[in-house]
C-alpha cells in the first residue's frame, strides 16, 4: 500500500514530536499540507501562525472545530486524497528494439 508524506507528519504529531512533525509538513506546498501546518500551529498554540495556513490551506479558521476534529478531518480529507490518486506507474520495461521496424534499410 502508497502512503502519502503527510502521513508521517501525522505519526509524529501524534507521538508528540512536534519539531520533527513541523519540519516535515514545511517541505509539501500541497492545500493539505497547509492545513496540517495551521493543525500543528494550533496544538502549539500559535494562533496567528495557524491562521495564516488555514488561508493559505483555504480553509475557514474561525469556524474550524477542536483540535481533535480538525486532525480527524484532516485525516478523513487525506485518506480521500489517497484513494482519488492515481496509482503510482510501472516502470516501462526496458527491451531491445526489433531490427524489423527500423527505419533504415539496407
Amino acid at each position: 500500500m502508497t502512503t502519502h508524506p503527510l502521513q508521517q507528519v501525522l505519526q509524529h504529531l501524534h507521538a508528540g514530536r512536534w519539531n520533527a512533525a513541523h519540519d516535515l509538513v514545511q517541505h509539501d506546498g500541497s492545500m493539505l499540507a497547509a492545513w496540517l501546518h495551521g493543525i500543528l500551529h494550533l496544538q502549539e498554540g500559535d494562533l496567528e501562525d495557524a491562521e495564516n495556513w488555514y488561508d493559505r490551506a483555504a480553509r475557514h479558521f474561525r469556524s474550524r472545530g477542536t483540535l481533535a476534529e480538525e486532525i480527524a478531518a484532516f485525516e478523513a480529507a487525506l485518506a480521500a486524497n489517497m484513494a482519488q490518486a492515481p496509482p503510482a506507474a510501472a516502470p516501462a520495461a526496458s527491451t531491445p528494439p526489433d531490427p524489423e521496424d527500423s527505419e533504415e534499410r539496407p
